[in-house]
């Protein structure tokens, strides 16, 4: 369970130390002024860059549980642990609702 909140944390770290390059491989690629064989050189280097550094391979994770499916962006928070939490209290503003 946790290995895959560090493998998540490990792409996190890869995708921002490599970000400015891959997005100027890509806008150098797709620019059509440049020469054919430039841009060909231009994409073999961007298929040596690890490919844990794409924005892709980054997984929204529970911080908590590091559950993958079902979490909420704004606060890193899986349902049912967001769930157990409200009904806890400790999160100010949300109230159980019931009719």
């Amino acid at each position: 369970m946790f290995n895959s909140i560090k493998r998540d944390l490990k792409r996190r770290k890869l995708y921002k130390k490599y970000e400015s390059k891959r997005l100027l491989y890509k806008a150098l690629i797709s620019d059509c002024n440049l020469n054919q064989d430039l841009r060909f050189i231009l994409t073999q280097k961007l298929n040596k860059l690890p490919r844990n550094s794409s924005q892709v391979r980054v997984k929204n994770r529970c911080i908590l549980t590091g559950r993958g499916h079902s979490v909420y962006k704004f606060c890193r928070i899986s349902r049912i642990k967001f769930r157990d939490l409200a009904n806890q209290g400790l999160i100010q503003g949300c109230v159980k609702s019931s009719w």
